[in-house]
Parts: structure tokens; C-alpha cells; sequence
């Protein structure tokens, strides 16, 4: 396998599970990773690399962009020895979280592997981001201030 294979994969999905992978914690990762299949050897290429990016804004979600600040980030880019290539940009400074995204972008890469991996990495990953995401939703709920509800109870 090679480089001409990650052009085989539709962006949009390969979009969907580094989007996942990014969020993950690394033991999630790795535990996903070994109930696929044994680790593969894989040889880092660049990183796992720390630095800062510029956050861009709008204001009001449309207009003139404007910077908002610095945020930390680690990248990665590893090689499996099947020849695939992985990359993986994380928020914070988890050197292996970024490292282990990169391995699981290379195999995902793989079309034989994909549907498997899918089934025990992304997709369980992706259940617990959402279940993680109500139950801050629903905490976020039961503090909400019905401010007109208030106006009409003075009246």
C-alpha cells in the first residue's frame, strides 16, 4: 500500500474519523486499536511536535474575521511499514494520543481494514463523544433561565 491510497478514500469520511480521533483520549484510541488487531510497527515520520495556531473568529458568526487567540496543538505523521501514511493534528499536548490517531488514520486508510476498524474504533468512539455531549447538554438545560417567563410573572 501506498500514498495512492489514502486518494481511494472519500474526504468526507476520512474527515469524520480523524474529527473523532482527535477527540478521543489515547487509551480509548489504543484500546480500539488492539481490539482490532495487534498494533502494527510503524516508524514516526514527523513529530509527535507541539506548537501554537492562530484561532480565527467572526463576529456573529459571519462577518469580519478577527483573531481570537493562541490554541496548543500536537501533530504527527507516521508510517506504517504496509507503506500507508497517517496524520493527525490534536488540541493540547498528548504526544501519544497524537501519535496513536495517526496509526489508526493509516489503517483506516486501508481499504480490507476500514469496515472492520470502523466497527471497533470509530464507531464506538463516536457513541461516547455523543453521549458525552447530551449529558452536557441536559446539565447546561437544568441552569437555563427562562428570562421572559420571569417578565411575565412580575406582571
Amino acid at each position: 500500500m501506498n500514498d495512492t491510497v489514502s486518494a481511494s478514500v472519500p474526504p468526507v469520511a476520512r474527515k469524520n474519523w480523524m474529527s473523532v480521533l482527535a477527540r478521543a483520549p489515547a487509551s480509548a484510541i489504543e484500546d480500539g486499536l488492539t481490539r482490532h488487531a495487534p498494533l502494527p510497527a510503524w516508524t514516526v515520520v514527523r513529530g509527535p511536535e507541539t506548537g501554537l495556531v492562530m484561532v480565527r473568529g467572526r463576529a456573529g458568526g459571519s462577518g469580519s474575521p478577527f483573531n481570537l487567540g493562541e490554541m496548543t496543538v500536537t501533530r504527527c505523521t507516521v508510517r506504517l511499514e504496509s507503506g500507508a501514511a497517517g496524520h493527525a493534528y490534536i488540541a493540547g499536548r498528548d504526544e501519544r494520543r497524537a501519535e496513536l490517531a495517526a496509526v489508526a488514520d493509516a489503517l483506516l486508510q486501508d481499504p480490507a481494514q476500514r469496515a472492520s476498524l470502523q466497527e471497533a474504533l470509530i464507531v464506538p468512539l463516536a457513541e461516547m463523544q455523543r453521549a458525552e455531549r447530551q449529558d452536557r447538554a441536559e446539565k447546561a438545560a437544568a441552569t437555563r433561565v427562562d428570562f421572559f417567563a420571569m417578565r411575565t410573572m412580575r406582571s
